[in-house]
């Protein structure tokens, strides 16, 4: 009888499409994070006159006090980047852990449901407005607060749907059966296998979240002036659109792809994506083991 061939698995290499999906968002966030260090002039520095047209030194023209409208774009990507990144994985990350219990636990579930329906029915620019006029102070800090309270009870309802197959599956009755605790059934049995739903979760809490800082920075519930904030500017320089189309279009621009192209690479990035042709290729057997003899 002739051995059956040794075949070695080798690692999944990122394909084009999967990097081509991911490239503009990882472009763009290293783009604001070092934008500050890129800038022509100072944010907050007047270098020509009001609602000028672009020009020499000013690719994009003047704001409405003559700040570089570039250097003022590249100075106030971080801080929406970095709300949005850390209002996501707080809600991801508390919905996924509240969700995997919520299926093995009826109390916590009914609770979950009723929480994420009032959720959906306040409207979210005035739950923003709510939470975010009466915490102390105000500012950024307290629009991330109002994004993760709004939504943290939706998210746990999509991880809970997500979750409630796997809940009544043989696996995890097994491990019930002998005798593990809640604990270890909602994150050793069910997370590790909703690694889909939590991913495609982020992205759209990361969409969400900027929309909700951008909304809330248009309507000065967030960042206050001088802050170079992308939608703080579009609500600044509106009455100059005509002047200086560039001090409007270049934040709205920005926020737009900003949102699409996380979405895109969130999207790339879920197991699921994948063509079902690799999966096909993946799986299909050896040509040779069909001639090996019987024993």
């Amino acid at each position: 009888m002739s051995a059956v061939p040794f075949t070695v698995t080798r690692p999944r290499r990122p394909s084009a499409r999967v990097l081509l999906a991911v490239a503009p968002a990882l472009l763009l966030t290293l783009l604001a994070l070092t934008g500050p260090l890129l800038a022509p002039h100072p944010a907050d520095t007047p270098v020509t006159a009001p609602y000028a047209p672009p020009g020499p030194g000013t690719p994009l023209g003047g704001d409405q006090l003559g700040r570089d409208v570039l250097s003022r774009m590249l100075d106030g990507g971080g801080p929406l980047i970095g709300g949005a990144l850390a209002v996501a994985v707080t809600v991801t990350a508390l919905a996924a852990v509240l969700g995997c219990f919520a299926v093995l636990t009826p109390t916590l579930g009914r609770l979950v449901e009723r929480g994420a329906d009032a959720a959906m029915l306040l409207p979210p620019v005035l739950g923003v407005m709510l939470l975010a006029l009466a915490w102390p102070g105000g500012g950024r800090l307290a629009v991330m607060a109002a994004a993760v309270a709004l939504g943290v009870p939706y998210a746990v309802r999509v991880v809970a749907g997500a979750a409630a197959p796997l809940a009544a599956s043989g696996f995890v009755e097994a491990a019930t059966a002998s005798g593990e605790r809640l604990g270890y059934l909602a994150l050793r049995e069910i997370l590790p296998n909703l690694r889909a739903t939590v991913l495609a979760l982020f992205g759209l809490r990361f969409v969400a979240a900027v929309y909700v800082i951008s909304m809330a920075g248009f309507l000065q519930l967030g960042p206050r002036p001088p802050a170079a904030d992308w939608a703080l500017m579009i609500r600044e320089n509106a009455p100059g659109a005509f002047l200086d189309p560039w001090a409007v279009v270049a934040p709205s621009l920005a926020i737009g792809l900003l949102a699409v192209s996380v979405n895109l690479a969130a999207d790339a990035l879920t197991p699921g994506a994948r063509p079902a042709r690799a999966t096909a290729r993946t799986r299909r057997p050896h040509p040779r083991r069909r001639d090996l003899p019987r024993p």
